[in-house]
């Protein structure tokens, strides 16, 4: 029972697949095989972004990590944090789970959320892309209006956050409990 509890997502796109193959077989073949795309696109990237972060947990102590991207760390945990997120290669998923793995290891919350946002607006790939569709003057000009405004949300994210909210991104709590 626990598996079919687990897997319930897959298992109902699996069903709505089925069920327009039967209805409309032309939509749920098209249906079926986008989901087997996107399925493969995932296989291909989630695992080696968790070897990375098998990597990343052994081998970077998380004295090193407090020191370099901490509550304390200023620019360079700024500065570390923003080259990661834009050195970064594939989607936006894949940053969840390094961002948890950075957040275990003593990176503060503000810094993580850099880490995201530019993973999300500012990745080398995306920039050279864009400059050579819109040209070098706009791609410029995006990327320096990202900048602040990725410290901005990243600031006013973590301001409005409660106390408990950032213990349970932390995971010092858990939902449900007090």
């Amino acid at each position: 029972m626990w598996l079919v509890k687990r897997y319930r997502l897959f298992l109902a796109v699996a069903f709505i697949n089925l069920l327009l193959l039967l209805l409309r077989p032309s939509v749920g073949l098209d249906s079926i095989i986008l989901s087997a795309d996107s399925l493969q696109q995932m296989l291909v990237v989630i695992p080696p972004i968790f070897v990375l972060l098998g990597l990343l947990d052994i081998w970077v102590p998380r004295e090193i990590m407090i020191k370099l991207m901490g509550k304390q760390s200023g620019i360079i945990g700024m500065t570390i944090a923003f080259s990661l997120g834009s050195m970064a290669a594939g989607p936006l998923y894949a940053a969840f789970p390094i961002a948890e793995v950075l957040l275990k290891k003593g990176s503060s919350f503000f810094n993580v959320i850099i880490f995201i946002g530019a993973w999300s607006t500012t990745k080398i790939p995306l920039l050279l892309f864009e400059a050579s569709a819109m040209g070098w003057e706009f791609m410029l000009a995006r990327f320096i209006i990202d900048i602040p405004g990725i410290v901005l949300i990243a600031y006013f994210t973590e301001k409005l956050l409660s106390s408990r909210e950032m213990d349970l991104i932390y995971g010092n709590k858990e939902i449900g409990k007090g």
